[in-house]
């Protein structure tokens, strides 16, 4: 589904990896016969076919690439300490921040989190990033909050302020700018479409 950062994650990971890969859109409001038969237990995007078999839910899906295609940049490092962390900020990315996004309630504090487990967890990081060293942690820290700018316009609340989070600021900011990331990623305007319509239903639900 073409604004699903799930969906988002697996492409460019796809596209980091220089895999060719057929894009299937599907409609979530009539969910085709394929999709009901390779994941019938979530009925969800996305999913990978590989060989005639199917993969769910994104993240394991980007292990599969990782480990199915060993030729092209790493997605996860080979140390199991540090592919333990990658694993875990990138559980807590999708698990915390981006649901705290789309309520809106909890993203300042999920913010403060990140900034700080970043500052803890890798001292010598750096935001600075290129098509040789995007991981799993940049592959689904870009679709989960490169779409804060259109929530920013259609929510009209500030979520990356750079005085308060210098370093995920730096990072979406560089990731955002990658030639890869702009040719994965959703069009601004489509998603400020979709939060609106998102929106309008919220608003509706609450009133009635």
């Amino acid at each position: 589904m073409w604004a699903s950062p799930y969906s988002k994650r697996v492409e460019l990971a796809l596209k980091v990896k220089g895999i060719e890969y057929e894009f299937v859109e599907e409609d979530m409001t009539n969910k085709s016969e394929a999709l009901l038969r390779y994941n019938p237990v979530h009925k969800k995007v996305p999913d990978l076919v590989h060989n005639g078999k199917p993969i769910a839910e994104s993240l394991v899906i980007i292990d599969y690439i990782d480990e199915t295609w060993k030729e092209g940049p790493r997605l996860l490092p080979q140390d199991p300490y540090e592919r333990a962390k990658v694993h875990f900020w990138a559980g807590f990315l999708q698990q915390q921040l981006f649901e705290a996004m789309i309520s809106v309630l909890k993203t300042d504090g999920e913010l403060k989190v990140l900034e700080e487990g970043i500052k803890g967890s890798y001292p010598g990081w750096s935001p600075f990033i290129n098509s040789d060293n995007v991981g799993l942690l940049e592959i689904v820290v870009c679709p989960t909050l490169d779409a804060h700018k259109a929530l920013e316009e259609v929510q009209g609340v500030k979520f990356l302020d750079p005085e308060k989070y210098p370093r995920v600021t730096s990072w979406v900011t560089s990731l955002a700018e990658l030639p890869l990331a702009k040719e994965a990623m959703p069009p601004h305007e489509k998603l400020v479409g979709l939060f609106q319509l998102f929106r309008s239903r919220a608003l509706e639900s609450a009133v009635a």
